[in-house]
């Protein structure tokens, strides 16, 4: 494979993985390279952002790779973190969001159970906007914390208490959608099945 087309590959899994990093070894299963080689392409990736002048670097925690920022631009990030939060907010952040407003006092892992997918950072900008907060822990392992709305919640949507939130939508019947997919496209998953073994 291309030597460009493989830093960029490893770019890519570098954004992808996030705060959480991802070790060469991954990589290296990923892209079917060495280890060794993987590592190597890494460091000229870092010689790569320092020659460009990049706002990103990226670090090796705990052996794992990650992108984090230059620590010359804090101040600029400094500026951002203490700015007035009155942007809109992303689709993760308003689903995050519509599912502690109703399910509060609600743990990171039921959310993500949920909604399917990872919503650290989700959490990350509802908390910094001050929208939630945490409001206790739950019993079992590890004690998770718990998340629910805030006063500041009340005021963006304009709701005077939690009583005000709109009824949520009904949860769909499994069973009633598969039956309507089976009429739309034919036949159900149980006749496929019949007729393969046929």
């Amino acid at each position: 494979m291309d030597y460009d087309k493989l830093k960029s590959i490893i770019e890519g899994l570098l954004f992808l993985a996030g705060d959480e990093g991802i070790e060469a070894k991954q990589i290296a299963e990923i892209v079917e390279l060495d280890e060794l080689e993987v590592v190597d392409l890494i460091e000229d990736m870092k010689a790569d952002f320092r020659r460009m002048g990049r706002g990103i670097q990226i670090v090796e925690v705990a052996k794992a790779y990650q992108f984090t920022t230059l620590p010359e631009h804090a101040p600029y990030f400094e500026r951002m973190a203490a700015s007035p939060s009155h942007g809109s907010l992303s689709q993760a952040a308003l689903e995050t969001l519509a599912i502690i407003a109703y399910k509060q006092p609600i743990t990171r892992a039921e959310i993500e159970e949920i909604r399917g997918v990872k919503c650290e950072k989700a959490i990350q900008t509802l908390l910094s906007k001050l929208l939630i907060r945490e409001v206790g822990r739950a019993e079992g392992v590890g004690r998770p914390i718990l998340y629910g709305t805030t006063k500041e919640f009340l005021e963006y949507f304009g709701l005077r208490e939690l009583s005000d939130l709109p009824e949520p939508p009904v949860p769909l019947d499994m069973e009633e959608v598969q039956l309507e997919a089976a009429a739309l496209f034919g036949r159900t998953k149980a006749e496929k099945n019949d007729q393969t073994q046929e």
